[in-house]
């Protein structure tokens, strides 16, 4: 262990290193996925089918702006890592500025992008009548807070990259937390509605950036924030980008895709809707571990490539993935077992908990093959590499899968086919993968910045 609690991913075990960072990133996938998870459970039990489907379809829209800018954190988290694990504290506090005005940058870019476009993007989606106007509000309330969402994960990415996955944890669960008691004050006892929900959002949100900032300023270490040393570094800026922007690139188009896939599903009604919503909210937690696991393995090779531990990167790979698969493999069993009552948990009307039964049913047998997706794209990110990951998921989750979509609505109107869009193309992409890992020279000391 390091100050303040970091954990080491250069020395010792790399198994038990792995899995004590990947920990408490687990537990705040955990709480960052409640967020949305207590807003539906909320909405879809005191305002009606209708609210818990608005949420749903503000979703996938959330997902592609924020997933942009979670690709630029990626990309400072991996260069910090690689100055981290080189001791070169120098270029790394310039890093951490740079990180920051970006933020600024985005924050302002996406909350005009975000409260201007919020009806434009529904209507281009083809939200539901009957649903629309819930949605509109859900999301432009949480547009006009999107700026707290953006400080927190680049300033938790910040302390990730430097092996600090403790305290980021233990701001989200204080923000999850007051997210909670909002949500049943404002939605159940206020009767403000979806309205409610998004204000808890915006509020819980704005609390876990408070705390994040406060750390890194009062911080006495290299990663200090510095209020008046935020100024973008060109070069560092650069590399920045070129890690991150392909992987921004990479999570707003498969989250644009989503939103094509979410147009299909929006022509079934709003039951169908909701129960989609319901689903894919079970479906959040189940990618928990598996996005844990994608974030230690980035930021333990990221750090072993700046030390030059090119053999430890490698092992830490196959154990990363093996730890995964045996994780993935207990949630499927239990999804499949128990999964209907998931559902129910939601809204209990037969139609959403038969819809979303018949999602979990296309997903569940076909989970086994994310751990290779999401080890392996977790991997070349952390080596730099991140434009062959962005390259793979789009031609499979963007490309094909709307090629899919578009042959499998001309055979058949059965919404579960409509589902199975998203299994088959994780099964390309797994493939493709493979062939690239282990037939490519992709891991050599260029890769170090």
């Amino acid at each position: 262990m390091r100050k303040n609690g970091t954990t080491d991913l250069i020395h010792g075990s790399i198994a038990k290193s792995i899995f004590w960072f990947s920990i408490p990133l687990l537990i705040g996938n955990l709480f960052q996925q409640l967020y949305n998870t207590f807003d539906s459970y909320v909405v879809g039990n005191y305002v009606g089918k209708e609210a818990l489907a608005a949420v749903g379809a503000s979703s996938p829209i959330i997902n592609m702006l924020i997933g942009f800018f979670m690709g630029l954190a990626t990309g400072a988290g991996v260069i910090i890592a690689q100055y981290y694990g080189a001791g070169d504290y120098k270029r790394l506090k310039k890093a951490v500025h740079s990180s920051a005005a970006l933020t600024l940058v985005m924050s302002v870019l996406l909350t005009i992008l975000g409260v201007l476009g919020t009806d434009p993007m529904l209507h281009a989606v083809g939200t539901p009548i009957d649903v629309f106007p819930e949605s509109s509000t859900y999301l432009s309330i949480y547009f006009i807070g999107i700026c707290f969402a953006l400080i927190y994960n680049m300033g938790s990415g910040i302390l990730r990259a430097i092996g600090d996955s403790k305290r980021p944890l233990y701001f989200l669960v204080i923000a999850c937390i007051i997210n909670i008691i909002l949500d049943f004050l404002f939605v159940k006892y206020l009767k403000w509605g979806v309205a409610g929900a998004g204000y808890a959002t915006l509020i819980a949100q704005a609390i876990s950036a408070i705390m994040i900032v406060y750390v890194l300023m009062k911080s006495e270490e290299a990663h200090q924030l510095i209020i008046k040393d935020i100024r973008f570094d060109v070069p560092i800026l650069k590399k920045i980008i070129m890690v991150g922007l392909p992987t921004g690139l990479q999570q707003s188009i498969v989250s644009l895709s989503n939103l094509v896939v979410q147009s299909y599903v929006n022509g079934f009604g709003s039951s169908v809707v909701a129960g989609y919503s319901a689903s894919i909210r079970i479906d959040g937690f189940v990618n928990l571990p598996l996005q844990s696991f994608n974030m230690a393995i980035t930021t333990f090779v990221g750090q072993n490539i700046g030390e030059k531990q090119f053999d430890r990167v490698k092992k830490g790979t196959k154990i990363a993935m093996a730890m995964t698969f045996a994780v993935i493999a207990f949630i499927s069993v239990i999804l499949f077992l128990y999964g209907k009552s998931f559902i129910a948990v939601f809204n209990s009307e037969p139609s959403v908990v038969e819809a979303g039964r018949t999602m979990q049913l296309a997903f569940v047998p076909f989970y086994i093959v994310l751990p290779i997706v999401q080890i392996y794209n977790g991997v070349l990110r952390g080596a730099g590499k991140s434009s062959v990951p962005m390259y793979i998921m789009v031609f499979n989750f963007v490309i094909l899968r709307q090629i899919y979509l578009i042959l499998i609505t001309k055979i058949t109107s059965s919404v579960y086919y409509v589902f199975m869009g998203w299994p088959v193309t994780w099964v390309t992409c797994a493939i493709m993968f493979i062939i690239y890992y282990h037939k490519v020279n992709w891991l050599n000391e260029n890769n170090a910045f």
